[in-house]
């Protein structure tokens, strides 16, 4: 029978603030302080609490997943009671060994769990379905790749995928949900060219397509991105009152890799200045949402398409600003321990991949060496 709703719907959930939260039929909608949405599951079967964190918007994740869970729940519930020879096990299936080793993963503090789930969620369940997992083989995992190759997935995206069923595999032999890891799983090779950034000379024509925009914000999203390397979201959750133009810096609380002071050039401190006196004074964040239900924007994909389609840069996306910035730095001299603390990286071996082999840094340090021994 089809459960119906009259508080988590979809209007309800667009309205719904900040902190607040909607409970019905055992599926409960919170909205977070950064506007994202969660969904949960809460209910009663066979006299136990059955809780369970289903995933985010930003995953993809909607009521329909939460009431699927719950049918699935009970489900295996009535199974479960069913008098089964002795030794007879319950067979695992791919969607409900996934929902288990998310549960399970959260329960050890897993790593990376919300990745995991929205690789899960969007892809590898759907995909396999109730197929057991002690069955799946290696025919399936390439058809798996053929088949996410064909909706235009790269190949970095399919190998994250691919990792995450691995590790399945690895954390059920020792759960001892199997007894051997049932798939041979190959990564397909990425590509490993060099890191697009744009030139001085693109850099213009981006920012001066900005300039020409229609939507006051995409210009200090891009200048912003450029002079500090700044992540997508980092720059879009920027508030007021982190800024600090007389210390030169923007702190960012929630950073990819832990809250960090982000230095800032001089022009973008004159920038930032003039730009603060044209907001509202009373505004609490640099890009404020027009939406009820978060307080700054989300994304900023749609005008930035615009702008690199206009600077015929169409292969540019919003995190090309930061591989730009980054490039620059390490093109002019600036040592990696400098630029690591400037783009907030965890570890310089991923600094350490700008240094293009063949960048004009490179060219310029083998003339200063070939120098260096005419001298001698």
């Amino acid at each position: 029978m089809t459960i119906k709703f009259s508080k988590l719907t979809r209007p309800g959930v667009r309205s719904l603030k900040v902190g607040n939260k909607i409970i019905e039929n055992g599926i409960g909608f919170e909205r977070l302080s950064n506007g994202d949405g969660r969904y949960s599951v809460s209910i009663m079967v066979d006299g136990q609490r059955i809780h369970r964190v289903i995933g985010k918007e930003s995953e993809g994740v909607t009521r329909k997943q939460a009431e699927e869970f719950i049918e699935r729940v009970k489900t295996d519930s009535r199974f479960g009671r069913l008098n089964l020879p002795k030794g007879r096990k319950t067979v695992l299936g791919v969607r409900q060994a996934g929902e288990n080793y998310l549960s399970k993963l959260e329960d050890e503090g897993g790593k990376d769990i919300p990745k995991k789930r929205q690789r899960l969620n969007l892809h590898i369940s759907p995909f396999f379905k109730g197929k057991p997992l002690s069955s799946v083989t290696t025919f399936d995992i390439e058809r798996y790749k053929k088949f996410r190759l064909a909706s235009e997935a790269t190949a970095g995206t399919i190998n994250r995928e691919l990792a995450v069923i691995s590790h399945l595999f690895n954390k059920a032999m020792e759960w001892r949900w199997i007894n051997h890891k049932p798939a041979i799983i190959k990564r397909l090779k990425e590509d490993t060219g060099r890191i697009v950034y744009l030139t001085t000379a693109q850099i213009e024509k981006l920012l001066e397509a900005a300039r020409e925009d229609q939507d006051p914000h995409i210009f200090p999203f891009i200048k912003i991105g450029l002079e500090t390397s700044m992540r997508h979201m980092e720059i879009l959750s920027i508030q007021v009152n982190n800024i600090d133009l007389g210390k030169r810096v923007i702190y960012i609380p929630k950073a990819k890799a832990g809250a960090r002071d982000q230095p800032i050039t001089q022009s973008l401190v004159g920038f930032l200045g003039e730009y603060l006196q044209s907001i509202d004074h009373d505004q609490k964040f640099l890009f404020p949402s027009k939406k009820i239900y978060r307080e700054y924007r989300g994304y900023m994909g749609e005008p930035f398409k615009r702008v690199v389609e206009r600077a015929g840069l169409e292969q540019a996306v919003p995190h090309t600003m930061r591989h730009t910035a980054i490039t620059q730095l390490v093109q002019s001299g600036v040592d990696l321990p400098t630029v690591q603390r400037i783009s907030g990286h965890k570890t310089l071996a991923m600094v350490a991949k700008y240094s293009h082999q063949n960048g004009p840094h490179i060219q310029a340090a083998m003339d200063k060496l070939e120098k260096k021994y005419k001298a001698i």
